[in-house]
């Protein structure tokens, strides 16, 4: 249903950057600079960093020239990951050995991407890191889970996924290159990469970010009150349409919801920006089929109610649509 626009104030009890602050800044310069420099070598990194640097004003420009340039410059090499997730789960029992084997890995990381611009998340994180750096920027590397539709996670799973976060104006700003940089598709079998540039992980929402980003040191969630990890690890499936929409599900906190028949099941959401005239749907996929549905919509404050009643008894897949953009997806199971 279409519901009107709703203003209203969004505060967090603790301080942290969000791309917001940057609204008055256009990127168009610097994302110009990033494609006039498209392919150049990563042999010389302080020459590539003076090249898209040097003729910005602001130090979020310069980053997000830095950004830009790697996000589409660098092929997410998912073969490679795969055969490291394969060989650190055999040995994730023995310290010693899996610290001996990422020791010795880590250089070979980095020689494929600088030789064939290829590399998984350590690498754009990495080079996103240097090039800042170089730039008189200062960003870290956080080492931590990466929750997608693909990637499930459970208690005894290894860390999974790197990004960074880089200091402008006195502030921490979230970003992930490797997301940003495309997606990763099968083809006849195979993980093959598209470049398809997102803007959400850059300067990322930390609110939105922890739902599918879990930093090994909690101090880099930039949060107050961290979930922990197995809220993190049992909550709704979080996609990246979510930061096109600023829209984070607080409610249910856990994916897989239980409910009697004709009982009301109610989705909460928070918008970190106000409410437009948006379309919000809920699709129901059942073992029959699926259909969307207009749920019964409540607006208060800064949140978003969303209740639909579940008519009969099984198993439901249920994806929270915005503007035509699935952001969230939940599962009910209904009984008597």
């Amino acid at each position: 249903m279409k519901y009107t626009t709703l203003l209203f104030l969004f505060t967090f009890t603790v301080s942290f950057g969000q791309r917001s602050d940057f609204k008055q800044i256009s990127f168009k310069k610097a994302d110009s600079i990033a494609n006039t420099y498209k392919g150049e070598s990563l042999k010389n990194l302080p020459l590539l960093t003076q090249n898209l640097t040097c003729n910005l004003d602001t130090d979020v420009e310069k980053f997000r020239a830095i950004y830009t340039w790697v996000c589409t410059n660098i092929e997410n090499d998912y073969s490679s990951y795969l055969k490291t997730k394969k060989n650190r789960k055999k040995i994730k029992k023995d310290r010693g050995a899996f610290l001996q084997w990422n020791s010795s890995f880590t250089p070979k990381v980095f020689k494929k991407l600088l030789n064939h611009k290829k590399t998984a998340c350590t690498g754009y994180a990495y080079l996103i890191r240097e090039l800042a750096s170089l730039a008189d920027l200062e960003c870290k590397i956080i080492n931590g889970f990466g929750r997608t539709v693909n990637l499930n996670l459970d208690k005894n799973s290894l860390p999974n996924h790197s990004w960074n976060v880089v200091k402008l104006n006195g502030k921490w700003y979230f970003c992930d290159a490797t997301w940003s940089a495309g997606k990763v598709l099968l083809e006849e079998g195979k993980p093959k990469f598209k470049a398809d540039y997102f803007d959400g992980y850059f300067l990322g929402e930390p609110s939105i970010f922890i739902k599918n980003h879990y930093p090994l040191d909690l101090d880099w969630t930039l949060m107050s009150n961290a979930p922990s990890y197995a809220q993190f690890i049992n909550g709704p499936i979080v996609y990246k349409e979510a930061y096109t929409n600023d829209v984070i599900p607080i409610s249910p906190g856990v994916m897989h919801i239980e409910s009697q028949k004709n009982k009301t099941v109610r989705f909460e959401l928070l918008q970190t920006k106000p409410f437009t005239n948006e379309e919000i749907a809920l699709v129901i996929i059942n073992g029959s089929g699926s259909k969307t549905s207009t749920p019964e919509t409540i607006l208060i404050k800064n949140k978003c109610i969303l209740t639909h009643t579940f008519n009969k008894t099984g198993h439901y897949d249920v994806h929270i649509k915005v503007d035509e953009l699935i952001i969230a997806t939940y599962t009910v199971k209904t009984h008597k």
